[in-house]
């Protein structure tokens, strides 16, 4: 008989330690895929702030003279201001697209908008049985925003990749990231706005030195990128969707092609460009980037991470999890803010989802 407590005894040990395992691996993202990927980081050491609670779908976050802005994409923005938080409406010119991942979502301020007020979006909108995105100037009133100017209209949308991601380079021109508008061939096409990065004067004019001669694009062959940003040296570089997983990362040059749809993560094909790091067979779901002391920081909604890309040894990791999915990132000299986005209808939101939260790194 205790021969026989004694075997049962191993065999719960035994048990317990491969359930164990079993957990460790699933709950860490690392283990998934061996693939351009280093062991998972950790923030025990660092802190993690809450700055702002119950946010309503958030897209991007911006920061001017220490005051947080953030998109929301029924049409709202947040400013959050010695951590009191005010919500005013954008109000716009056209209807608002209520098509999956369209609704206001870029955010740019100028270092003229601390005397003009003038900042950008972005923003999908509904015309007959169509969506578009356009690209305009906004000025905040008492009580609302307005919509002040067009730079860019008509941009495609469709059922799903809109893109959607502006930003302001260090050469002081605008970015704006589209996506393929559910259309892939419409990525390869120079002469469509979609599935391309786009670079424009302030003024929304064309900049002379663009790859191709009187037009807005950048870059082309993309599905949806929804993240850009710049290193030290002012090289861009840009996370996009994959097909079913095959996420990706890639150094953006003008009037470089980037494959979608005739290829993705390692495949090759001349005169296309292979990224940096892809995630083969899991998915990030990568979204907004930025750079911070010689990393880029992204977010990762079906991820449900935030995660650092080493630019020198391409390998990415994850940073921190727990937080459900996350929209975008923005470097500070202390560290990232960062923002969920589980009220999307596609997350599973806390009672005070959305959040805005900073992550100190010094």
């Amino acid at each position: 008989m205790i021969e026989i407590y004694k075997i049962l005894f191993f065999l719960f040990i035994a048990i317990f330690s491969l359930v164990a395992c079993s957990e460790s691996e699933e709950k860490n993202p690392s283990v998934e895929t061996g693939l351009q990927e280093s062991d998972e980081a950790t923030t025990e050491t660092n802190e993690i702030k809450v700055v702002a609670t119950n946010l309503a779908e958030p897209w991007e976050i911006a920061e001017v003279n220490d005051v947080i802005y953030i998109s929301e994409r029924d049409g709202s923005i947040v400013k959050i201001e010695n951590e009191a938080k005010t919500r005013k409406p954008l109000n716009l010119e056209k209807p608002l697209s209520d098509q999956s991942e369209a609704g206001l979502l870029g955010l740019a301020f100028p270092d003229s908008f601390s005397q003009d007020e003038v900042a950008y979006a972005y923003y999908s909108y509904s015309e007959g049985q169509d969506t578009f995105q356009r690209i305009i100037t906004i000025e905040e009133q008492a009580d609302q925003w307005i919509e002040t100017g067009v730079l860019l209209d008509q941009i495609p949308g469709g059922r799903f990749h809109q893109g959607g991601r502006i930003e302001i380079g260090p050469d002081n021109k605008l970015y704006a990231t589209t996506g393929d508008a559910t259309n892939e061939d419409l990525a390869q096409d120079k002469e469509s706005l979609a599935g391309k990065i786009l670079r424009m004067n302030l003024d929304g004019s064309i900049p002379t030195d663009n790859p191709f001669s009187n037009s807005y694009v950048y870059s082309y062959g993309h599905r949806n990128p929804q993240g850009i940003s710049w290193d030290e040296q002012g090289n861009l570089y840009a996370t996009e969707h994959g097909n079913q997983a095959h996420d990706e990362i890639n150094l953006i040059e003008p009037g470089n092609n980037y494959g979608w749809p005739e290829i993705e993560a390692n495949q090759e094909q001349e005169g296309m460009n292979v990224p940096l790091v892809y995630s083969d067979e899991i998915t990030w779901a990568p979204s907004g980037m930025d750079f911070f002391e010689g990393d880029f920081y992204f977010a990762s909604l079906r991820g449900e991470a935030l995660r650092r890309f080493d630019v020198d040894a391409e390998t990415q990791e994850v940073v921190t999890d727990g937080y459900g999915r996350i929209r975008d990132v923005l470097s500070t000299e202390d560290g990232v803010y960062f923002i969920t986005n589980n009220t999307d209808g596609r997350g599973n939101p806390i009672e005070e989802d959305d959040r805005l939260l900073f992550l100190n790194l010094e």
